[in-house]
Parts: structure tokens; C-alpha cells; sequence
């Protein structure tokens, strides 16, 4: 796991923040043991902007996968060590449900040695997914 956050404290540095500051890098860890990363990439109309965790999962559906197991999110003032324990937003939170299921594991980083787990049915209960149709 420790390789999962280093991986999403290395993808903040590739945010595209200009209009928030607030830089958000994401590591997705498919079952296989592959790592698809994403950062957050702003636009100036605002509703094009694509989150870290979308990115990341986006990158990894495109090539394939499928199945995943955990995902580490680090985000806070570009520039800056995270100060904050961030979780995904509820459109993130949506795709995740999309592909994973309850037990998925988020980490929401601050530092290799500082973050909190949760479950994605913790952080998205009674979420809407392909079961429901």
C-alpha cells in the first residue's frame, strides 16, 4: 500500500489547477497488481473538469481493465504538502461504483506515513450500480 500512496502523492505533481489551486493526484491499484495514476485537469468552463480518480479510472477502463482493488487520493494547495484527508467527490464516488464494488478500499492520503482507509460503501451508501438495472 505504501507504494500506492507514494504513486498518488507523485501524480498531484501533474495537476492541471490553474482556477482552484488545489492540486489532486490519484494511484489505482487493478487486482492484477497494475497502477493507473491520474491527476485532476481543470478547464476554464469549469464542467469539463476531470478529477483525479476519474482520470485515473478512465486510463484504466480505456486499456481494458476491470477489475479493481484499492485507490489512494492525495490532494490539497498546489505546491503544498496535503494538510487535509481528502475523499473522492460524489460524481467519482458514481464511477467507482460503476466498476467496484462496497469492500473497494479509498485511501485518503496526507503522507506516506498519515492516511485513512475507508470502504467505498462507507463513503457511498446505497449507491445506484449495474445491479440496480
Amino acid at each position: 500500500m505504501q507504494d500506492l500512496i507514494r504513486k498518488a502523492l507523485e501524480a498531484r505533481e501533474n495537476s492541471y489547477c490553474p482556477y482552484s489551486g488545489f492540486a489532486v493526484g490519484a494511484a489505482l491499484l487493478t487486482r492484477s497488481g497494475k497502477v493507473y495514476t491520474g491527476a485532476n485537469i481543470e478547464n476554464a468552463a469549469f464542467t469539463p473538469t476531470n478529477c483525479a480518480e476519474r482520470t485515473a479510472f478512465f486510463k484504466a477502463v480505456s486499456e481494458g481493465e476491470r477489475d479493481f482493488a484499492a485507490i489512494a487520493i492525495a490532494g490539497g494547495k498546489k505546491g503544498e504538502e496535503p494538510r487535509d484527508h481528502v475523499t473522492p467527490c460524489g460524481v467519482c464516488r458514481q464511477v467507482m461504483r460503476e466498476f467496484c464494488e462496497d469492500g473497494f478500499k479509498i485511501y485518503s492520503v496526507r503522507s506516506a506515513d498519515d492516511y485513512r482507509e475507508y470502504s467505498l460503501g462507507e463513503l457511498f451508501p446505497e449507491g445506484f450500480g449495474p445491479d440496480n438495472l
